[in-house]
């Protein structure tokens, strides 16, 4: 079955396993925490539970939550919800990144994660539209948010920036 769950220190272990082996850079899926020691990740869930509070926020960030995509007891992927868009923001990154852990790919975990996430914060998106972007050379993740609902706003030479109604 699978569940959408904000980071928490109940499923550090796990969390931090899944982390750490994220790439730094995957598909523009950025990941601070790459080959972090299990020891450092306390800090670093402890700052991830709070920006999703609005607090230990860099200047210029909005806060975001993490959440970790489970099946049973696996974590497959993980999915960022930032709370509201600043201008970087909106001519950027938008509300959503998510990465799915290449073993699950292909299988529909990013589909139906990203459906998850939407029904989890339709609510508390402050603008009409949730707002996402995606490399043009990564056709697969295009067509996760169009089956969902997404449309292509507008383009440029390297990205995709995909709006779905809230």
């Amino acid at each position: 079955m699978l569940i959408l769950k904000p980071a928490n220190y109940i499923d550090i272990e796990k969390e931090w396993l899944f982390q750490r082996d994220i790439p730094v850079d995957e598909n523009g899926f950025l990941n601070d925490y790459h080959g972090i020691s299990r020891e450092d990740f306390d800090n670093a869930l402890e700052t991830m539970i709070a920006q999703s509070n609005g607090e230990k926020l860099p200047e210029g960030y909005v806060p975001q939550t993490v959440y970790y995509l489970w099946d049973d007891d696996n974590i497959v992927g993980t999915f960022l919800f930032r709370h509201y868009l600043c201008q970087s923001l909106i001519e950027g990154s938008g509300h959503v990144g998510y990465y799915i852990a290449p073993e699950y790919r292909g299988k529909g975990y990013a589909s139906q994660g990203l459906k998850l996430l939407i029904d989890e914060i339709r609510d508390d998106v402050q603008e009409d539209e949730i707002y996402l972007r995606v490399n043009r050379d990564n056709p697969a993740s295009l067509r996760v948010m169009l089956n969902n609902g997404g449309y292509i706003h507008h383009q440029d030479d390297t990205k995709y920036y995909v709006r779905i109604k809230r």
